[in-house]
């Protein structure tokens, strides 16, 4: 040997180090989290850094006991666990498994040559038994878009496998996120028999169920089902084919509440990229996604008791609220007055701009929130203002408080607004089917259905999207003067309404949208003024009802 060679200073071998990749959740999307587990040598300790919340602290003893439980020695060295990018906050157990599979590939229990190419994500038992996360189908994008392998709990691999099966409009596979490789394990024992090449996990296919719309209005009741209000029925059959907000007016008892809950069913199927934006907002929500309500409209009708927070969202690591919930579907406020002022006051942004930023003092989040609004009101405290039977008995000041809890600048966003009569019992009775003789489908419930009035929505909406790509409702200013054309009899009733209405400039546009709603019904190519006079009259609240 030479000599120096013997006087080169011996070094020290290398650390065990092992080096995984997970993901966080920041409003709708999964940043990359690197998990790097490190076993060094010291009294036995375990660590885990890298601005982890609680429940990721935790991890140390879920980890210790399902490592315990499945069979593998859990080294007495000092580890530490870094998740990095170390100033973006983590939370939940979605890290147990990345953390488990460290500290088993570190202490050469495991191989590790697959790790770069696999992300991992889940919370483990006490046993090994993996349990599903919040946020399943966001992470899956972002392991889809870094061309990763996704494994995940097994409970979790359907609505991920979701980011791979979006089809485009030829029905071949799209190419929004690239191909996405998602595999599902129920234990810790499955997935480190996968890396160790011994039996693999099974691939779980993303499959785009509903792909032809059949089931998107299953368990939606028919709006047949409600007897009269045939006004109202048509006002639903206009905002559904322009998606426009609405508002309906009356008393207790009239059917308010019963056509909102069949409102669902007038909208046409979602794309496949709306249904993938709506379901992956709904898996970062508590009760997550379920994966057979895929292509089907949200319709969120949270209690007037909702603070600001649940409606639009928030909290210390930032979730969805109703409205974001409601994204691409539809949010039904009952007992609109009933609601807090400043919760209201909350969806006035979100109604113009289809999204809410949340602002922390230590993150910021952006939800999106491209909704229709639905509402329903009584016309007075007792309810029964204006009721044949005469019964209401409240002073005018009360109900001008009472309507007044619902602001101008709210209300003037609120594309429609119908009255909702009372049904004289005479039309209620009328056809109602008695002992051994069966109910008749008379033509006027026929013609009312739901599966009826969507066929005219969904013609509506196909004219919209030709002309200009969006529905009505979305149309900005520009395109209201481009799109919304009037003869000149129309032009002239929109003038003298503006003046005797005083109606503002934001209204006049939606009168404007709402005319070029109706006018698609009937398939006009030129607003004319009785489509005017029908979108005028729906403008119309007298604040003093």
């Amino acid at each position: 040997m030479s000599d120096s060679a013997e006087s080169s200073p011996t070094r020290p071998s290398p650390a065990p180090l092992a080096v995984l990749y997970s993901r966080a959740l920041a409003g709708v999307d999964a940043p990359l989290v690197t998990v790097e587990v490190h076993l060094g040598n010291g009294l036995p300790a375990f660590n885990i850094v890298g601005l982890a919340e609680a429940e990721v602290r935790e991890a140390r003893d879920r980890v210790r006991a399902a490592l315990s439980t499945c069979g593998f020695d859990f080294p007495a060295r000092r580890i530490t666990v870094n998740l990095a990018p170390a100033d973006l906050p983590k939370e939940s157990g979605r890290f147990d498994l990345p953390i488990a599979l460290g500290i088993l590939v570190a202490s050469q229990q495991l191989p590790g040559e697959v790790l770069a190419h696999t992300e991992f994500a889940g919370e483990l038992s006490l046993t090994g038994e993996l349990r599903p996360v919040r946020g399943a189908l966001a992470m899956a994008l972002g392991a889809a878009r870094a061309g990763r392998c996704f494994i995940l709990p097994l409970a979790n691999a359907a609505e991920a496998a979701l980011a791979g099966g979006v089809r485009g409009a030829d029905g071949t596979a799209a190419d929004r996120v690239g191909n996405v490789e998602v595999r599902g394990a129920q234990r810790l024992l499955e997935v480190c028999e996968h890396l160790a090449g011994r039996s693999g996990l099974a691939r779980v296919e993303g499959s785009v169920a509903d792909a032809d719309g059949v089931s998107a209005w299953q368990g939606i009741p028919d709006l047949a089902e409600v007897r009269g209000q045939a006004a109202v029925k048509r006002a639903l059959m206009v905002a559904a084919a322009g998606r426009h907000s609405l508002l309906m007016i009356g008393p207790p008892g009239s059917g308010k509440s019963m056509m909102a809950a069949r409102f669902a069913g007038l909208l046409p199927p979602m794309q496949d990229e709306e249904a993938l934006q709506a379901a992956t907002v709904q898996s970062l929500g508590s009760s997550g996604f379920r994966v057979e309500h895929w292509r089907r409209r949200p319709f969120r009708a949270p209690h007037h008791s909702a603070s600001a927070t649940a409606l639009v969202g928030g909290g210390s690591h930032p979730k969805p609220g109703e409205i974001s919930l409601a994204h691409h579907g539809v949010l039904f406020l009952d007992e609109l007055p009933e609601f807090d002022r400043r919760v209201l006051e909350a969806l006035r942004e979100p109604l113009e701009t289809g999204k809410v930023s949340i602002s922390r003092a230590a993150r910021q989040a952006e939800f999106p929130a491209d909704f229709q609004l639905l509402a329903a009101m009584n016309p007075c405290p007792c309810g029964w203002l204006g009721h044949p039977s005469g019964r209401c008995r409240c002073a005018p000041d009360r109900v001008q408080r009472y309507v007044d809890r619902i602001s101008g600048p709210l209300l003037d966003r609120i594309d429609m607004r119908v009255e909702v009569p009372a049904v004289p019992q005479e039309e209620l009775l009328r056809s109602w089917p008695a002992a051994g003789v069966a109910a008749a489908v008379t033509d006027s419930a026929a013609e009312h259905s739901t599966a009826s009035l969507r066929q005219r929505v969904i013609a509506a909406r196909a004219r919209q999207q030709q002309r200009q790509g969006k529905p009505n409702a979305l149309l900005g200013a520009a395109e209201v003067e481009q799109h919304c054309v009037t003869d000149a009899a129309a032009l002239q009733l929109l003038q003298r309404a503006a003046r005797q209405l005083d109606l503002s400039a934001r209204a006049c546009h939606r009168v404007l949208k709402l005319a070029r709603s109706i006018a698609d019904l009937a398939a006009a190519e030129t607003i004319a003024s009785a489509h005017l006079a029908e979108a005028i009259q729906y403008r119309r609240f007298d604040r003093r009802t």
